[in-house]
């Protein structure tokens, strides 16, 4: 683990292995990379506006549940995207497949329930109000 963390830090390692290869796949991979950033950030910009901006939920601390699982997520979604880019750079310079990832399927279906559960919190809230 430590190794490849290593990696992510380290490019003069990264430019020793394998050949040169096309600029345009390298880039193509750092825009993926950036556009997982952006993901990640946009989580954490919600789950910072989830725990500012949410009125009090029907259930006691579900605000804050949200908040610190939409951190934990962005957070998760940063660390995935700087592994997966070294991942995928290294398969390219080695000419080897890239690598299969199932985080984003995993996401998808992580924030899918998670809307699902705020739709039952605001359905709650609606019916509790009246």
């Amino acid at each position: 683990m430590w190794e490849a963390i290593r990696r992510w830090f380290d490019p003069a390692e990264l430019g020793s292995v394998g050949e040169t290869p096309d600029y345009r796949f390298s880039l193509a991979n750092e825009r993926t990379f950036l556009a997982w950033l952006r993901t990640g950030l946009a989580l954490v910009g919600g789950g910072l506006a989830a725990a500012q901006f949410l009125p009090p939920l029907p259930m006691s601390h579900l605000r804050e549940v949200i908040a610190v699982a939409l951190l934990l997520l962005g957070a998760a979604v940063a660390i995935r995207a700087v592994d997966h880019w070294a991942r995928t750079e290294r398969a390219i310079r080695l000419g080897q497949e890239l690598p299969a990832s199932r985080f984003p399927a995993i996401l998808a279906l992580t924030l899918g329930v998670g809307a699902l559960l705020l739709v039952a919190a605001v359905l709650m809230r609606a019916v509790g109000g009246r």
